[in-house]
């Protein structure tokens, strides 16, 4: 995977947790066959809907946006971008 191809996924990780104030794990598991959220991935120009996007906020739990990242397995991606988060 080049590069840029890695930047595309984690912004579009970060916008689909935005888009839907959820982590884009969570996401993923709604979006399975039969899930209320099946075939989500495909709406709103593209979606993720695997680990490593993940939503941000405040102290007082109001969501300020959202963090995307993608190079390493899905698993370090949500790992990484749960540092990220927890770090604000």
């Amino acid at each position: 995977m080049h590069g840029s191809d890695r930047v595309d996924i984690a912004i579009m990780k970060a916008k689909t947790s935005r888009y839907f104030d959820m982590n884009s794990g969570e996401i993923g598991k709604l979006s399975q066959p039969g899930g209320p959220l099946y075939q989500i991935e495909h709406s709103n120009g593209g979606l993720i809907s695997f680990p490593g996007g993940v939503v941000l906020k405040n102290k007082e739990g109001e969501i300020l946006g959202a963090i995307g990242v993608s190079g390493g397995s899905v698993e370090q991606d949500h790992e990484v971008a749960t540092a990220g988060a927890e770090a604000l």
